[in-house]
């Protein structure tokens, strides 16, 4: 059933776990945490709870769970997929990690830090900058969003190619159970292989089993040198080509390889007007090479290019000659994301495909835009070295908002089909979220479905964590 309002016992319960400044009801105090950054979802809750101590948040998910309330925790919110938000009933309360933000230990020498799961990932990352490590998870989004996050959507990002997901870069976990038991799975081991492996159930749960508190992570040493390019080539074919020949001549010092549709600058330039592609070409490239300083990194790059202009793959090719312009090929990538956002409401998907599969997905999506949603724009962009694809379609800018809404349905639906036909998977890195609930159901098999309602309902029996995200709402869990 859902609840409609919190009576006063409740409220006074909950401001006595987490104090006056940790609770908001009204309107003005909670709206920031029930919109999404891009403007796509806005929601509903009963309460804004802002713990400030793992303690807190174990009193919290008692009380919660006590009454059967829902709980949907959220991080920094800069999610894609409605996890973070009740778009639908309203009837919950969303329990922000905002205030847990502490780097709790960063061990050099072992190359591990410990950090409060509300801390901001770009706040980590400069923390390790200053003791000479890198710690390699990189998304547009860093500034904003929390490595708790992170951890619970299994965050994806620009290098994933060398260092992998956010799976592969965790070392332990701390989580509050739905019914406020807490859960240690710190222990600082890179190799531990004690039965069960139990913090890859909560990575890429979204919420749904538990709230992560606490996040150990893995370090690496900080590159010496890092180089980039911007590369110009004619298809997509030849930018697979590429990356394949790269993969070889360059082998693990690749630590991006992205790919732009030539239609998508313009995007950027919503951003920054004065933006312009470094070579003109129907693709794009930006690569980039990182290395310790024992290795002659540009000339390895600069020598892989001239091989690939010679023959005739890259048709023209630019070697960052600085910092600053490595950071303005950069930008040309992370700009287009946000000019998508100014745009306002389109089609955003996340797909996932064998990285030989890209130009076939790219070919069949762009056929089935022109075909079946005439004036709708395709773009095409994404990590190609991981086979992720995000395949976005603008809507005619003078179309109805109830009509563009629809057949955004539409096109959604059919690319999600064209991907499933190659064998792919509709999300690579952003989770499944409300908004892609239904088809990532339908999409299991009946054992696929067994397993998972067995999790849920051995560590969440009562339903209580981040209802209706990712799986169907308690009532109907099988």
């Amino acid at each position: 059933m859902t609840v409609h309002r919190l009576s006063p016992e409740i409220l006074s319960a909950m401001e006595g776990a987490v104090g006056r400044n940790g609770i908001a009801v009204e309107p003005a105090g909670m709206a920031k945490y029930l919109g999404d950054w891009a403007g796509d979802y806005q929601g509903n809750a009963l309460a804004v709870l802002r713990p400030g101590s793992v303690a807190e948040v174990q009193a919290l998910m008692r009380l919660c769970n006590e009454l059967g309330l829902g709980v949907v925790p959220q991080g920094g919110n800069t999610g894609l997929v409605s996890g973070a938000i009740d778009s639908k009933g309203g009837g919950l309360v969303v329990l922000s990690l905002e205030r847990l933000n502490a780097i709790r230990q960063i061990d050099a020498d072992n190359f591990t830090l410990r950090a409060d799961a509300g801390c901001v990932l770009q706040t980590i990352k400069d923390a390790c900058e200053a003791r000479d490590c890198l710690f390699p998870l990189a998304l547009g989004a860093q500034g904003s969003c929390q490595i708790g996050g992170n951890a619970a959507t299994n965050a994806g990002g620009v290098n994933v190619l060398r260092y992998g997901m956010a799976r592969d870069l965790i070392l332990g976990l701390e989580v509050v159970l739905a019914d406020g038991e807490l859960w240690n799975g710190f222990s600082g081991l890179r190799k531990n292989n004690s039965g069960y492996d139990l913090k890859q159930l909560f990575i890429g749960s979204e919420g749904t089993l538990g709230i992560i508190t606490g996040v150990e992570v893995k370090l690496f040493p900080k590159p010496a040198k890092t180089e980039t390019a911007y590369l110009g080539l004619a298809s997509f074919e030849a930018a697979v080509t590429l990356f394949n020949r790269a993969r070889r001549d360059c082998s693990d010092l690749i630590s991006a390889f992205e790919i732009i549709g030539a239609e998508c600058i313009e995007l950027a330039r919503l951003v920054d007007p004065t933006t312009r592609a470094p070579v003109p070409a129907p693709v794009q490239v930006l690569i980039e090479l990182s290395s310790s300083a024992a290795i002659d990194l540009n000339g390895l790059l600069a020598g892989f290019l001239g091989d690939a202009v010679e023959s005739g793959l890259v048709t023209d090719a630019v070697l960052a000659a600085s910092t600053a312009q490595a950071r303005r090929f950069w930008a040309i990538r992370e700009g287009l994301v946000e000019g998508q956002a100014k745009r306002g409401y389109h089609v955003r998907t996340d797909l996932s495909v064998k990285i030989s599969d890209i130009p076939a997905l790219i070919e069949q999506a762009r056929r089935f835009v022109a075909n079946d949603h005439p004036g709708w724009i395709p773009l095409a962009y994404g990590h190609a070295g991981d086979g992720n694809i995000h395949f976005n379609v603008l809507p005619p800018a003078d179309l109805a908002e109830a009509e563009t809404r629809a057949r955004g349905a539409e096109v959604i639906a059919g690319l999600y089909e064209i991907a499933a036909g190659l064998g792919g998977s509709i999300s690579a890195e952003h989770g499944i979220g409300r908004s892609r609930r239904k088809e990532f159901w339908a999409g299991l098999s009946p054992t696929h479905r067994r397993m998972v309602a067995a999790l849920k309902n051995a560590l969440d029996p009562k339903g209580v964590m981040n209802p209706g995200c990712l799986l169907p709402a308690t009532e109907t869990f099988p």
